[in-house]
Parts: C-alpha cells; structure tokens; sequence
C-alpha cells in the first residue's frame, strides 16, 4: 500500500511504546500515515497515565490524526496485534491497512481484519516480542486488566 518500508513505519510506534514505558504505562505505540508515508498521527497506551480505559495506542494515534472524510488510504501501524476494540476502529472507519509489529505475546484481531479486506502485514518484530515478554512477566495484573482478564476470572 506504501512505497516507504513497514519497518520504517513501525519505528514511531515503537518510539511511542518506549514513551508509555517510560511514563508508567503499557508499551504498545501506534501510528497513522497517509499511504505516502506523511505522518497523520501518533499515541500510544495510556490507560495508565491518564485513568481512561478507552485510550489504547490505536486509538490515541487515530485522535491525533484529526478528521478525515475518508480513511480507506491510510495505515495504522502498532507495536502489537490490535484488540477487538482497535480492531473494530480500524473496521469502522475504513482504514485500509495494518502493520503489526508483533503478535507472538498477544493475538489479537488482526486475521479477522484481513478477512474483511484490510491489508495486513505482521512484521515479527524481536525488540517488540522482547518488549512485550519483558513487561508482562514483570507486571501481570497490570497487563491483564488491559487485556479485560480478571483475576477472579475462573470464578464466573
């Protein structure tokens, strides 16, 4: 979809997951560009920071893009598979593209994505992989109310 290289597209949403990071929060970045590679937009994870639960990298990338009338020429790269909520932003507005950085530590909706047309690339990316693995074995409840798993889950 883009002349510019996935990987250089995914190095702004790993810069933004290295900010969440540092900032208290969960390391998952993401991006929005225009099929020519202009930067739209950029955000990262930051349910922590700010106490929204609704402000995942996705969409915190897709805010800072500002309106459009039309989104079926953009791409939304992040740092990890994106979530069924991030997944249906990226089905409701049309986005026309994903680059996934990694999807080895969580798997999210990104096959459903492309079964409905959105051109998906998944990158592997090791530092993403590293990262992800790093921060969940460090903090696990923290990750897992990301996730929507509770810890009294097995008790429903």
């Amino acid at each position: 979809m883009t002349q510019v290289p996935a990987q250089q597209l995914l190095e702004v949403a790993y810069d933004e997951a290295l900010r969440g990071l540092s900032e208290g929060g969960i390391p998952i970045g993401a991006a929005l560009f225009a099929t020519d590679g202009t930067l739209l937009g950029r955000g990262r994870n930051r349910r922590v920071q700010s106490g929204d639960p609704s402000i995942h990298a996705e969409t915190d990338a897709f805010r800072a893009a500002g309106r459009r009338r039309d989104y079926g020429s953009t791409i939304m790269v992040t740092t990890l598979s994106p979530c069924w909520y991030c997944s249906g932003l990226v089905r409701q507005f049309g986005i026309g593209a994903v680059i996934v950085g990694e999807s080895q530590t969580f798997y999210g909706g990104h096959d459903w994505l492309a079964e409905h047309g959105v051109e998906v690339t998944v990158l592997e990316d090791q530092r993403l992989i590293d990262l992800m693995t790093e921060f969940i074995a460090d903090k696990p409840a923290l990750w897992n109310e990301d996730i929507g798993v509770a810890d009294d889950i097995e008790a429903r």
